[in-house]
């Protein structure tokens, strides 16, 4: 079992910048694919960015955001640059033992989520 735990979320203006961690409660977490997915009102879950032994991101994001791991300290991280209003969502970590996929239900563990806002 993996427990996950997002935090960093919250308001900020167009072009500004945030920074979001997952705290994992497993110390292999090495071996697992981390993704960020985001999920917008009214809109279906979409993947952002996965990492495992290389990384993989939404065309909406590249360039702008950037995920990374530090497995010592369990964690997972999204930096977010450049923010469009657009990228306003609740965006969750989630964990997989296998490959890179973009798809939401290939995901095994999932956090609570983090509200992102950004005010144009």
């Amino acid at each position: 079992q993996v427990q996950l735990v997002e935090s960093g979320g919250g308001l900020v203006q167009t072009r500004g910048s945030l920074r979001l961690s997952c705290a994992a409660s497993r110390r292999t977490l090495s071996r697992y694919t981390m993704a960020w997915f985001r999920q917008a009102p009214g809109k279906e879950r979409e993947f952002v960015a996965a990492i495992s032994y290389w990384t993989r991101y939404a065309d909406s994001v590249k360039g702008r955001f950037t995920i990374s791991r530090d497995n010592a300290e369990n964690t997972v991280y999204l930096q977010m640059n450049n923010l469009e209003p657009e990228d306003t969502a609740a965006y969750y970590c989630a964990a997989r033992d296998g490959m890179v996929t973009t798809e939401v239900s290939a995901y095994d563990y999932w956090g609570q989520g983090t509200q992102v806002t950004v005010s144009s």
